[in-house]
């Protein structure tokens, strides 16, 4: 019996061992290794942070959707990685794997700009749970006593959508409480230009976030590094000083410690196009942990976007490598790096698509509609619903 052990409990770890659950059956013997309990829908969290969504409405328990359906849970989180003995290390235990699919996600390097992240910091994040809640926190206090609102992203960040969709966020809050004219909006971002998204941009969208920005009155200053943040502002290497009763910035990221001597300088580990580990047979890789080189220098360093819509092809193709290797049925399809992603934009959202992930591309899909905004909050419905009844292997 083949011993499979996946780390991570989102997105690509739990569609991958439903996958593996799925088509080998008991041919494997599958564990999920996760520092969380729970799954935690991504996507909304920007919604957490304005009050839209409870946690309770976007998680779900890890042990009560996979132990039923036969995948071993352990609730602790991985410190390091034995690629030569295939074992996995934690503060209790060593666990062996004939083959290991990889899923962590991202450590948040907020230590990289003084003044940047939650504890200890400045600014706000909403990037996990924890930090979406603080932000509905500060955002409650911000309400009571509002002023400027500085959002945007530092140098490195390679997620820019959660600051857009902030910024599109607030502003619609503050106009539905009419006070928004007590609030200058200033969107601060290390891209290039608006709409680059760290991904060259897409199509038209520098134009058509350039519009969206001005008839919003949110002013944008791009192309930046910032210095440090200060209690009650933003300081950027040009010198400038940006004053913010509340600011909410996405940082740079990095490997997690326990699989980042896998990867590159940063810790994210270079694959093929079937998310094996160049260079190590039975170990995958998947998700916002894998390396992508970004499609061209840019004057401030940014990073290429990795999709939740990514991440769950990532993980069937992976999935069905290694079903093919222990059943000797044919290997799936090469992965390719296409993109979908739904942008909230207060009262309507946006719908994005690139095929492939960076240019040049076969095709570009960018619209704006209330239906985008519709859509978004079904697909939150419909992926909670299959990854609480295991479905992963579902568009």
């Amino acid at each position: 019996m083949a011993r499979i052990v996946v780390l991570g409990g989102s997105f690509g770890g739990l569609t991958a061992a439903f996958e593996l659950r799925r088509l080998l059956g008991e041919k494997a013997d599958v564990t999920v290794l996760s520092d969380l309990d729970k799954f935690v829908f991504i996507p909304s969290l920007p919604w957490v942070s304005m009050g839209w969504r409870s946690a309770k409405d976007i998680t779900l328990p890890l042990k009560d959707i996979l132990e039923p359906r036969g995948i071993q849970f352990r609730h602790e989180a991985a410190k390091g990685v034995d690629a030569d003995a295939s074992k996995v290390m934690t503060e209790t235990a060593e666990i062996p794997y004939d083959y290991l699919i990889i899923s962590t996600g991202p450590a948040l390097a907020f230590d990289e700009v003084p003044g940047l992240g939650p504890e200890g910091g400045h600014t706000k994040c909403i990037f996990t749970l924890e930090q979406a809640e603080g932000a509905k926190l500060a955002w409650d206090r911000f309400l009571e006593e509002p002023g400027p609102i500085a959002v945007g992203s530092v140098q490195g960040v390679s997620c820019f959508g959660p600051p857009y969709e902030y910024a599109f966020e607030v502003d619609y809050e503050l106009r539905k409480r009419k006070i928004r004219h007590k609030v200058p909006i200033v969107f601060i971002t290390s891209e290039p230009f608006i709409g680059h998204f760290g991904m060259g941009g897409l199509g038209a969208s520098k134009r058509w976030m350039e519009d969206e920005f001005a008839d919003k009155d949110i002013k944008i200053i791009t192309n930046q590094a910032v210095e440090e943040f200060a209690p009650d502002e933003v300081r950027l290497k040009d010198g400038s000083k940006i004053p913010f009763k509340l600011a909410m910035f996405a940082p740079a990221m990095k490997g997690v410690p326990a699989v980042a001597h896998l990867g590159n300088p940063r810790g994210f580990i270079p694959v093929d196009e079937n998310m094996r580990n160049k260079g190590v047979k039975n170990i995958f890789t998947i998700g916002v942990a894998i390396a992508i080189a970004p499609p061209e220098p840019t004057p401030v360093p940014t990073g290429v976007p990795k999709t939740g819509f990514m991440t769950v092809r990532m993980a069937l193709t992976a999935a069905r490598t290694i079903v093919s290797e222990i059943t000797g049925i044919a290997p799936p399809d090469a992965y390719e790096m296409n993109a979908i992603c739904f942008m909230d934009m207060g009262n309507t959202a946006a719908y994005m698509g690139a095929k492939p992930l960076l240019p040049p591309r076969q095709a570009t899909t960018l619209k704006k509609s209330v239906w985008v905004k519709w859509m978004k909050i079904w697909f939150e419905r419909y992926f909670l619903y299959k990854m609480k009844h295991g479905h992963g292997n579902w568009p």
